[in-house]
C-alpha cells in the first residue's frame, strides 16, 4: 500500500439520504470502504462531520450564538460517530470512537496516546467532537488529527464531486479538473476544497490530500494502490 496510516475525512451529508438524517445503504457502503482498507494493512482514523444533523450558519439565522452553535454541531458529530461505529462493529471491525468534548457514557475522550495505541492494535479509530472548541470545522479536526497522530495522507471523499475544478462544475459546465495543487496555491486561489485553516496548517508538513468521488467504492483501493484519481494536494 502506498499509505500505512491515513485519515478518511466524510461528510454527514455522504452518511444522509433525502428521507432522514442517516441513511442504512450509505452506512453499510462507508463500512464496507472501512473493512476493505482495514484488510490492505492501512491503519484508518475517521473524522466526520454533521452536515446533515446541523450546520453552523443556521445558528445566525434562527437566532443562537456562533459559539453554542458550533457545539451543537459538535454533538451531530458524535451521533454520526455512533452510527458508523455501529455499521463497522456489524462488519466484524473492533471500532473506538474518541470524541475532543467528553460525553464518556458513550465514547473515549480523545487522547493523542490511545488513538495511536488503537490504530497500532488494528483498530479502527473515529476523531469526534470536532476540536473541542467552536470556530473550527472538522476539515481542521481532520487536518490537526493527522499531524498528531502522523497520519501521511487525508483523504477527503467528496459527494459527486471527483476533485478540485478551476471553477464551480454545477454551474460551469466547462470546468476543468485540476489534477495536483500545492497547498500554497489553494490558499492564494481561494479554492472551495476544504477550510483554508486546515489548508494552511499543512503547508510545509509531509501530509497527502486526496479529493476525490466518494460514490465510486473502488477509488479508496486504487488511490492507495498509487493511481492518479481526483486531485492530489501537497
Amino acid at each position: 500500500m502506498k499509505y500505512k496510516r491515513i485519515i478518511l475525512k466524510l461528510s454527514g451529508e455522504a452518511l444522509a439520504d433525502t428521507k432522514g438524517i442517516l441513511d442504512q445503504k450509505k452506512l453499510a457502503s462507508v463500512a464496507n470502504i472501512i473493512r476493505q482498507i482495514h484488510d490492505s494493512g492501512v491503519e484508518l482514523a475517521i473524522v466526520v462531520g454533521a452536515g446533515n444533523i446541523w450546520r453552523g450558519r443556521l445558528a445566525s439565522q434562527i437566532g443562537i450564538e456562533q459559539s453554542t452553535g458550533d457545539y451543537m454541531g459538535m454533538l451531530g458529530t458524535i451521533i454520526n460517530a455512533l452510527a458508523i461505529q455501529s455499521a463497522v462493529e456489524q462488519n466484524g471491525l473492533v471500532c473506538k470512537v474518541l470524541s475532543s468534548i467528553n460525553v464518556n457514557q458513550v465514547c473515549e475522550p480523545y487522547i493523542r496516546r490511545r488513538a495511536i495505541h488503537h490504530l497500532e492494535k488494528g483498530q479502527v479509530v473515529i476523531f469526534a467532537g470536532g476540536t473541542g472548541n467552536p470556530y473550527f470545522t472538522t476539515d481542521t479536526t481532520a487536518t490537526l488529527r493527522a499531524l498528531e497522530i502522523g497520519a501521511e495522507a487525508i483523504f477527503m471523499a467528496k459527494n459527486k464531486v471527483d476533485g478540485v475544478f478551476d471553477s464551480d462544475p454545477r454551474v460551469n459546465k466547462d470546468a476543468k479538473l485540476i489534477p495536483e495543487l500545492s497547498f500554497r496555491e489553494v490558499i492564494e486561489r481561494k479554492l472551495g476544497v476544504m477550510d483554508l485553516t486546515a489548508v494552511a496548517m499543512l503547508e510545509g508538513k509531509n501530509v497527502v490530500i486526496h479529493v476525490f468521488n466518494m460514490d465510486r467504492e473502488e477509488l479508496f483501493m486504487e488511490i492507495l494502490n498509487g493511481a492518479k484519481i481526483g486531485t492530489v494536494i501537497k
